[in-house]
């Protein structure tokens, strides 16, 4: 192999796209047959019509809510899972309670690359120290690294003076889990005077690998680069490196992904670099979850990433969408402030900020105007008590001034005082 594990990942960005959604259709022509629910809960569109991104921001986005309720009513898997996936294949639990079937074939979590992007390589040996009861973290490295030619010790989580003397022992070159678990076997190890300097590289996820753990395991002469990845979903994105290991900007979408930004609570995507809620479309065959809600915050990055790969970028994760909050008893969701501008083709953006006066709960909408527009707040407010059944004053922001973080609400509450 050379610096990029296939083609496909330096292919001109209008043929992957083209090439993508080729795909898509057709991946949506055969499940239609095999998963009416599927169908269903996408309105029955026609599968050759599903051609751009404009088309598939007309289907419904899927949250974890929905799955769950789809699963309940179908068990285990809500009638989403190809009957072909679940042959002498496996099934894991996440919380919720969410059932996830493996995918087909080899690399089923589409994670190979990414660990080639970390650096890894066929002979290497891996020490996977992701949980491998019930969940599939353990599994969605593992698949991989074998895919990629990798022998690996499943050492999963805990017990940490084991895993310090089986690393010892073997001298794994590589190491996958969480960002900091890696530092604890490091310490530890040194506590008790052994040896785990084989170790250069290692691809983690799970958590936030903060500058200074990265720092850290440079010092140690570590390469460590992350991934994002779910257990309904396998790897999203990954970074990639320099020559001297240095991470490049953002993260880098898996080419079994095809990635949108949406407007928290709505389907509706927002323009390139604004924070929004990452929804995904996976080309799995074997459980194609389309436009799923993943519930994470995120945001494209322009342009492509000087390694050279052509795919679309994201900055990572950047928090949590869901933002539901409780106002004077009573619950406001993103999707009432989405109902708000739609019913308000005037604004252009609106942030519900909830905080305190004394013991009572305030609400201020602070909006946005359209280009060229005068909104009138009197009647944004009586729009915001129709919607929210919850008095609130509106205030008119300047454009563009509303924080670029994703959140539609913001609860600004002390609830230390």
């Amino acid at each position: 192999m050379g610096e990029h594990f296939d083609e496909r990942e330096t292919r001109p960005p209008e043929v992957r796209e083209k090439q993508t959604f080729e795909r898509l259709s057709a991946l949506l022509a055969r499940s239609f047959e095999r998963l009416p629910a599927l169908r269903d809960w996408l309105g029955d569109p026609a599968p050759a019509a599903i051609c751009d991104r404009r088309a598939l921001a007309n289907l419904p986005v899927l949250r974890k809510p929905d799955l769950m309720e789809m699963q309940s009513a179908n068990p285990p898997f809500g009638g989403l899972a190809d009957p072909d996936a679940l042959k002498g294949n496996r099934v894991f639990m996440s919380p919720g309670p969410v059932w996830e079937p493996q995918g087909l074939g080899v690399d089923p979590w589409a994670s190979a690359r990414a660990l080639f992007a970390a650096g890894f390589r066929a002979g290497d040996l891996v020490h996977n120290n992701l949980a491998y009861h019930m969940t599939p973290g353990g599994f969605i490295l593992d698949e991989g690294a074998r895919a990629l030619g990798c022998l690996v010790f499943p050492a999963g989580i805990g017990n940490t003076e084991a895993q310090v003397d089986a690393a010892a022992r073997l001298k794994p070159t590589g190491f996958t889990g969480t960002p900091d678990y890696l530092k604890t076997i490091l310490e530890k190890a040194d506590e008790m005077d052994r040896d785990l300097s084989s170790i250069r590289h290692a691809l983690v996820s799970g958590g936030a690998l903060f500058p200074s753990l990265r720092q850290y395991y440079i010092d140690r002469a570590i390469s460590v680069l992350q991934c994002y990845a779910t257990a309904d979903l396998g790897v999203i994105a990954y970074e990639s490196a320099d020559t001297f290991g240095a991470p490049h900007p953002g993260m880098i979408v898996n080419e079994e992904m095809i990635v949108e930004i949406v407007r928290p609570g709505t389907n509706d995507p927002v323009p390139d670099g604004e924070v929004g809620e990452l929804v995904v479309t996976t080309l799995n065959p074997g459980y194609p979850l389309i436009r799923f809600g993943t519930g994470d915050l995120s945001a494209v990055l322009p342009g492509a990433s000087p390694c050279g790969r052509t795919g679309p970028r994201i900055k990572g994760w950047m928090g949590r969408a869901d933002q539901r909050t409780k106002v004077k008893g009573m619950f406001v969701d993103p999707k009432q402030i989405a109902e708000i501008l739609k019913a308000h083709p005037e604004l252009a953006r609106a942030r519900l900020v909830v905080s305190r006066s004394g013991d009572a709960d305030l609400m201020t909408l602070l909006v946005e105007p359209a280009a060229g527009a005068s909104p009138q707040p009197e009647k944004i407010a009586a729009t915001l008590t129709a919607i929210a059944k919850l008095r609130g004053k509106v205030e008119i922001a300047a454009p563009a001034s509303l924080p670029n973080d994703g959140k539609v609400i913001a609860d600004e509450r002390d609830y230390s005082a």
